[in-house]
């Protein structure tokens, strides 16, 4: 389960003008009080609610048909201590948060359970809510197909011709929901739940995009939120939105590959691959080129070869938390030997169509990505000379390089008007969500935010790969409001 949830984060790596709050943002929302039934599925909590929400399709268009989100909740723990609603914001885009009550949440301090309803939900076009399929080619939502890992000689006609592919069945087989999903939306959805809650202010546990979709939130309705944690944080540049992100695993991955092959190279580490950091680096260096040339069969995978962009995604999906290193290493022990590991796990393949095609949705309806192949080719090279671990893919084109809609509004410019009440937490080394992006976030937000810097290894700092200083700031700040007066390091 871990390695599914894992996957489903790995899926992309997502508006308004200034100020603009967007149709619905200026005033308060209508929404009917929600009507809770208990939860069914397997390993919920007996405590866990769900309920569904009906929102317009699209906000601009007082005629449009409404889609169902689907939410949950498991209620304050406590009820005379009871301060509101905490939305338990997932990652993606292509993540829900409809098990998080159950889940994650009990994870947190029994002052925070008591003080907050944990609240999740399917976003837009996510099953079970109203839901969206590109009908994808199988062999196109595998994961190097879905990331722009280009070919073994650094062509990126590969990549646009996928690219095209994915593009046109989205636009043939994902209707007019597939326009209409993007992250301004999402937020939209957000205060009809939160109107629904009969709540006047939320708070909001963001993690990964989650971040992205919180501080868009904060953005367009920026009083209508209460305490905000935003853990493992985006550039919120609004001229690029997810092609920067796509772009730090670039930084991500120097930044904790060295964490890695220290880790691989230790005296009495029964995964050990050489004797020093700098022979495990030009070790696998190696065995992925070595495997760009000659692939291995790797019956149940998919693709079904070991090849070197099949390595190298394996070593980037590792790197999300340092629990996940023997696996890498196996892999690396494994090919030396000219044998493969065991299959990943992977979710059935209705799941990653439905994940596929929200995230495709999101990030091209957010901004718009240039149509040239020459433009990423060049970018391509140069980003392989000097990163070889990722071999030129954080610059490759996506499939929104080939999509045939323009965003229907700006990205949201992400900016310090509004309260102070946002936390940042971020761990110092994150392959997925670099620190260098973070501090882009925390520039954009100024005096509203305050940051803590985790000496921690891994993707989603708190209550999971940070550490007890930052986990207790965190817990602080949404038992009681209290947040570190300036920024904050925590060793």
């Amino acid at each position: 389960m871990k390695q599914i949830t894992k996957h489903l984060a790995l899926v992309a790596v997502a508006g308004a003008m200034l100020g603009f709050a967007g149709p619905g943002g200026a005033s308060e929302p209508t929404a009917a009080p929600l009507d809770w039934q208990r939860c069914t599925g397997p390993g919920l909590d007996p405590r866990q609610q769900c309920a569904t929400l009906d929102v317009p399709m699209d906000y601009s268009d007082p005629d449009s048909p409404e889609i169902r989100i689907a939410v949950s909740r498991i209620p304050s723990e406590k009820p005379s201590a009871r301060r509101g609603a905490l939305l338990l914001i997932p990652g993606g885009p292509g993540g829900d948060s409809l098990g998080d009550p159950s889940g994650k949440g009990q994870k947190l301090p029994q002052k925070v359970r008591d003080a907050y309803d944990l609240v999740g939900f399917a976003p837009r076009g996510m099953a079970p809510s109203t839901s969206v399929d590109c009908k994808l080619d199988p062999a196109d939502i595998s994961m190097t197909k879905r990331l722009p890992w280009p070919a073994p000689d650094g062509s990126v006609d590969g990549n646009m011709a996928t690219a095209r592919r994915t593009a046109e069945a989205c636009a043939r087989n994902g209707g007019e929901l597939i326009r209409h999903i993007s992250t301004a939306n999402e937020a939209r959805d957000l205060d009809r739940l939160r109107a629904a809650l009969g709540e006047k202010k939320i708070s909001a546990w963001g993690v990964s995009y989650g971040t992205y979709v919180g501080a868009v939130y904060g953005q367009l309705f920026p009083h209508r939120t209460d305490r905000i944690v935003l853990d493992s944080n985006n550039n919120p540049d609004h001229t690029r939105v997810t092609r920067n992100w796509l772009a730090a695993f670039e930084t991500g991955v120097e930044d904790n590959f060295p964490e890695f092959a220290t880790w691989a190279s230790r005296p009495g580490n029964p995964h050990r691959l050489a004797r020093t950091p700098a022979e495990v680096r030009s070790g696998f260096l190696r065995l992925a080129a070595r495997l760009d040339r000659d692939p291995l069969p790797w019956p149940g995978a998919s693709p079904p070869r070991l090849d070197g962009n099949a390595l190298r995604q394996t070593m980037l999906s590792s790197l999300y938390d340092p629990d996940d290193y023997p696996a890498l290493a196996e892999a690396v022990r494994a090919a030396r030997k000219g044998t493969v590991p065991p299959a990943p796990e992977a979710p059935p393949e209705s799941v990653l169509q439905n994940v596929a095609a929200v995230g495709v949705g999101t990030i091209c309806n957010d901004v718009q990505w240039p149509g040239s192949a020459a433009a990423y080719q060049k970018d391509v090279a140069a980003s392989r000379a000097a990163y070889p671990l990722t071999a030129g893919m954080p610059r490759g084109p996506m499939v929104c390089a080939a999509w045939p809609y323009k965003p229907k509004e700006p990205a949201v410019r992400i900016t310090d008007r509004g309260p102070s009440n946002v936390l940042l937490v971020q761990n110092e080394r994150d392959v997925a969500t670099p620190l260098a992006g973070a501090r882009k976030l925390r520039q954009a937000l100024g005096g509203r935010a305050v940051m803590v810097t985790v000496n921690s290894t891994g993707h989603d700092a708190y209550l999971a790969n940070g550490n007890a200083c930052g986990d207790a700031t965190v817990s602080r700040f949404l038992a009681s409001g209290e947040r570190p007066r300036r920024d904050l390091y925590c060793d």
